[in-house]
């Protein structure tokens, strides 16, 4: 069987892979300690459950507009208007299922074959698997490590600026690495985009995971606003993984173009489900409050247990749910120089299960140090404190 050309250019989400090696690890009687995926596993609140099943017994399940039911685009607008200081209507709203699909709505909309795409690498695998898919030119753009953390390599990032640059992808507070950008560094990418003329999408899955102060869009710095579409997904916020519901806003001639491509692609986003999250968005804001007090207790908890842990480096994320740990002296110490290599070996030894910087993107030419992701979404504080205690009493072994 013959298949198209461009089905060897599609990527996948290799954490996928790491999950079924747990999987089996743990079938053999083994205890899994679960940080490579980012599923939460906090139940959505059940104001929006009943809401769902509401809407159900009074028969939404029917067809609805491929842009999604009006109630909820006009919710949407009026949320985003809240967080983002915008004046938006529900004609700047594209309903979607989930997050995901808007990044290759996106590049189909305003991306030709051969045009170039910054995207940030580490970074969520799926930027890069699209631009490849439609025929794009890699741009990825990279971070710096230093005691304080990570920050975009600004350096780096103006010296991939070509004629041919027609799109950025930005994904403030980032996966995987939980990085804000400082008001100062936002600001420089935004003179950027208005300057070359760029469209933007700005990712905001993890804009509302934020442990200190409030968050900043892109969208609300001059110039932008015509220029960028914003990822916005349930599935973070509200503990709305499975449920598959997310949206894109921006520009109305854009917006149009991505309800075109949902016609011809799912026709239209789940119709009950577009009802609860309604209920999602004019619910009560103290769930949310809830579920970033549990994930920085988490996230303390790992950083309290690996802070001593000889070997490695380990930054205090300010968004997200994210530790990129730098593991360079440990797999050196250990005489280990693949990520493969160090991931199945650790799970063997110690039953703690995670992603390394290769699920992130393809790695860079000149990249020297090695990067482990941990993922404390879906774990409770006793596992993790368990879980990463037997990381790094394994790894004290070696020193």
């Amino acid at each position: 069987m013959k298949f198209a050309k461009r089905m060897s250019r599609l990527g996948t989400e290799t954490a996928y892979a790491v999950a079924a090696d747990a999987a089996a690890y743990a079938e053999k009687g083994n205890k899994v300690y679960a940080f490579h995926l980012g599923d939460i596993n906090i139940s959505t609140p059940p104001n929006i459950v009943a809401a769902c099943k509401k809407y159900l017994d009074e028969g939404k399940t029917g067809y609805c507009p491929a842009a999604g039911i009006k109630p909820l685009r006009e919710a949407m607008a009026a949320e985003i208007n809240r967080t983002h200081g915008t004046d938006y209507t529900w004609e700047n709203v594209s309903i979607q299922s989930g997050g995901k699909p808007i990044i290759g709505k996106f590049l189909m909309t305003v991306m030709e074959e051969g045009d170039e795409v910054l995207y940030p690498s580490p970074g969520y695998p799926i930027y890069e698997s699209q631009v490849d898919f439609f025929g794009g030119v890699r741009k990825p753009y990279i971070y710096k490590e230093d005691d304080k953390g990570f920050s975009m390599d600004m350096d780096h990032f103006k010296s991939l600026i070509s004629p041919r640059t027609v799109a950025f992808v930005y994904n403030n507070y980032q996966n995987p690495m939980g990085v804000c950008s400082s008001p100062e560094e936002m600001k420089e990418l935004a003179e950027l985009a208005v300057k070359n003329d760029w469209i933007v999408l700005s990712d905001e899955a993890y804009f509302d995971l934020v442990y200190e102060g409030q968050p900043q869009s892109i969208v609300s710095l001059p110039g932008m606003k015509e220029r960028t579409v914003i990822l916005y997904t349930f599935s973070k916020k509200y503990s709305m993984t499975g449920w598959r519901l997310g949206a894109a806003i921006g520009p109305k001639e854009v917006i149009d173009k991505i309800n075109k491509i949902n016609t011809n692609d799912e026709a239209c986003t789940t119709h009950f489900i577009q009802w609860a999250g309604i209920e999602a968005l004019k619910g009560d804001l103290a769930y949310c409050d809830k579920l970033v007090e549990t994930l920085k207790e988490r996230r303390d908890v790992c950083i309290e247990t690996l802070v001593d842990c000889p070997g490695i480096r380990v930054h205090v994320p300010k968004a997200t749910f994210y530790l990129f740990v730098n593991v360079t002296e440990a797999m050196v110490k250990m005489g280990i120089t693949k990520y493969e290599e160090f991931r199945l070996h650790m799970l063997e030894k110690t039953g703690v299960s995670f992603c390394t910087r290769e699920h992130f993107g393809a790695v860079l030419p000149g990249e020297t140090d090695k990067y482990i992701r941990f993922a404390y979404s879906g774990i409770e504080v006793p596992q993790i404190r368990e879980g990463l205690t037997k990381f790094k009493e394994y790894i004290k072994t070696y020193f």
